[in-house]
């Protein structure tokens, strides 16, 4: 998918990944969020988490994303949630974004570790801005049992894209952080995030029956619809997981 396919699939969204209010909730509070701490967010969509902790934890922040619509969006709900003073966010390649050293008490990549080129390259993108006692999140999937060879071409996926649970703790250990918390979706906050889209693309396929990109969001729903139902909701799961470096 294209940023602008994204773009288009995610309009009415607020959480750009598999998630909702109530474990973002959940999330600030395991990670014992307190006033005064500073976060980075990487790859930060439309800056719903960080907005959130910062009206519910008293946080500050910075969000970088590549995308001037998520990041205009992002704006507008730091306006709404009366926290603009305390969130800023920056345009570009979060990939290649340079944080101040030390500077931030949480640093967090979720649901994008392709901007590291996996969860190790990640890691070591987050590492140098997080201080000595903070944290580390990484939203990431994970397999739920042994998917049949067919899911990994309908999900778009390779078998060694992503491991088991307990494989995903030994990625972390080799990568040389702890795990020390998580928060995991289910099939609920799965049907939430991608079944919403459904809705979406569906109503702009009706009202943009010209656009250049019509054909290829045609297929993109159809082929989203039949992964998710056969192979997503049952062998892909996917949390945000909390790390010490």
């Amino acid at each position: 998918m294209s940023l602008r396919h994204h773009e288009i699939a995610e309009s009415s969204h607020r959480i750009l990944n598999p998630f909702t209010d109530e474990k973002v909730h959940l999330l600030g509070e395991v990670c014992r969020l307190r006033p005064g701490q500073r976060m980075l967010d990487l790859a930060c969509g439309k800056g719903e988490m960080l907005c959130q902790w910062a009206a519910r934890h008293g946080v500050s922040g910075i969000g970088v994303d590549i995308s001037e619509v998520f990041l205009a969006a992002a704006q507008s709900r730091a306006q709404e949630l009366h926290v603009a003073d305390r969130v800023s966010f920056v345009q570009g390649d979060a990939g290649a974004y340079v944080a101040e050293p030390a500077g931030f008490d949480v640093v967090s990549c979720i649901g994008a570790s392709w901007i590291g080129e996996g969860l190790a390259g990640t890691l070591e993108l987050m590492r140098p801005a997080v201080r000595e006692d903070g944290l580390l999140m990484l939203g990431e999937p994970y397999w739920i049992g042994d998917p049949p060879p067919e899911a990994y071409e309908a999900l778009g996926m390779g078998r060694e894209d992503y491991t088991s649970l307990v494989g995903t703790l030994d990625r972390f250990t080799a990568a040389g952080v702890e795990l020390v918390e998580m928060v995991l979706a289910d099939g609920d906050s799965w049907d939430r995030y991608v079944a919403a889209q459904w809705w979406t693309i569906s109503h702009w396929l009706d009202d943009n029956p010209e656009d250049p990109d019509h054909a290829a969001m045609r297929e993109f729903l159809d082929k989203a619809r039949r992964s998710h139902l056969e192979y997503q909701r049952d062998y892909l799961g996917w949390g945000v997981f909390v790390l010490r470096p």
